[in-house]
Order: structure tokens, then C-alpha cells, then sequence
């Protein structure tokens, strides 16, 4: 139980002065829709690292991150009655805060499971998610501003442009690269080998999916990739 409130409160700490701040500076500042839809994109990849190191067992991080799921929802959904608050928020959709927060804890918690679970490794699973996250939030900002060529390959989401795209793959495989180097065990080449790799999969994956289900098919692609690799390579 000890442990179990450590945890909950060292990820309150982060989330409440997060987004609070952000939500102040929207109001305030008047932060364009989709770099404040990215930002609070970011704040919620920063769950991960509280939910995964301030808990020493797995299990429990996975059952706080479904606990959270259970209080986040109904919240969200009530939150989502107000046309002012999708407004101030700047949902696409009715409903889609809810709809992105239920799949991104939901990833958490099952890598929790099968990465730190499964494998003892927490790294991992940031790998696995961060290589999705940073270049996803990466792709659609360039994408909007700078995208000219759309991408017309026959599977392909018509909407993603070849700027997004590699703007994905860079972005994905840097934070992929960094996360593998903080977690050791693999030379830098291997490190640079399963990132562009990684990567090259991920944003391909991205370009595929639909209805905002990269939150699932993107991470679940990066650690197929990882995963394997890094048994391989001895890490």
C-alpha cells in the first residue's frame, strides 16, 4: 500500500502543476490549436516516467495506470457534455480527449506488463511508446505547417504528407536512440540500428492507420521491432 501511494502521489505531482500550467498558458497566451493539442500530447508521454519509476513493482504500476483509466473516463466524459470545454481543448471530434486517453493509458498499462513484467525492463516500454509519441506530435506539427506532398500511396491516409512523415521517422528514431542509450547494454551502432529501424516501421505503420488507432498499432510495431533486436544484440 505504501508503495501504491508513493507511486499515485509522485504522478499527481506531475500531472496537476503540468496541466494546470498549460491550461493557464492557453487561456492566457492564446497557444495556436494544434501546438497546444501537441503539447498536452507531450504531457501525457510525461505520465510514463513517474508511472514507471516512482513504483518498484510492476504489477502495481500496471494496476495504478488502470485505476486511472476508471477515474479519468467518467471525468472525461463529463467533461465532454460542455461545448466550451472540447472548444477550449480543441477536440477534432466529440468525445476524442477521452476516446485518445483510454488507448494511451491502456498501451501503458499493457506494456507495463509484458515489458517490466515479462522482460524486467521499464525501458523498454518507454521505447516502445516514446518512439510512436515524439515523432507522432513531430508529424503533425511539420505536417500542418509544411506539408505540400501528400502521400497517395494506395494504403496510406491521404491526409500525411512526405514532410510529416520524415519529420516522424528523425524525430521517432532520436527519441528511440536516446532511450536505448540510457538503458545500456547495446553498443551506439546497435542503439542507431534498432532506432532506424524502429522508426522506419513505426511511421510506415502511422501512415496506415486510421481514426487515431496509431495510439495502439504505432507502439505495439516499435517494440516488434525492438524487442527481437535486442535480444540479437546481446542488450
Amino acid at each position: 500500500m505504501q508503495e501504491l501511494l508513493h507511486g499515485a502521489g509522485m504522478v499527481i505531482l506531475y500531472i496537476i502543476p503540468a496541466a494546470g500550467l498549460m491550461l493557464t498558458a492557453r487561456k492566457l497566451l492564446k497557444i495556436p490549436d494544434e501546438l497546444f493539442r501537441k503539447i498536452l500530447h507531450f504531457i501525457l508521454l510525461g505520465i510514463y516516467i513517474p508511472a514507471l519509476f516512482a513504483f518498484k513493482t510492476w504489477w502495481i504500476s500496471a494496476l495504478f495506470v488502470v485505476a486511472l483509466i476508471v477515474i479519468i473516463y467518467p471525468l472525461l466524459a463529463l467533461a465532454g457534455r460542455i461545448p466550451a470545454f472540447s472548444a477550449f481543448i480543441n477536440e477534432r471530434k466529440r468525445g476524442e480527449l477521452k476516446h485518445s486517453m483510454v488507448l494511451a493509458l491502456g498501451v501503458m498499462a499493457v506494456s507495463i506488463c509484458v515489458c517490466w513484467g515479462g522482460f524486467g525492463d521499464r525501458y523498454l516500454v518507454l521505447a516502445g511508446v516514446y518512439t510512436w509519441g515524439v515523432g507522432d506530435a513531430f508529424a503533425a506539427l511539420v505536417g500542418k505547417k509544411f506539408g505540400r506532398h501528400k502521400i497517395s500511396w494506395k494504403f496510406a491516409d491521404n491526409r500525411k504528407s512526405v514532410e510529416g512523415s520524415l519529420a516522424m521517422f528523425f524525430t521517432s528514431a532520436l527519441a528511440a536512440c536516446l532511450i536505448l542509450y540510457l538503458r545500456g547494454g547495446v553498443s551506439i551502432p546497435g542503439c542507431l540500428l534498432i532506432s532506424l529501424l524502429a522508426s522506419a516501421v513505426c511511421t510506415l505503420v502511422e501512415l496506415c492507420t486510421r481514426n487515431g488507432f496509431d495510439t495502439i498499432s504505432c507502439p505495439t510495431a516499435a517494440l516488434l521491432v525492438i524487442l527481437p533486436l535486442i535480444h540479437i544484440l546481446g542488450g
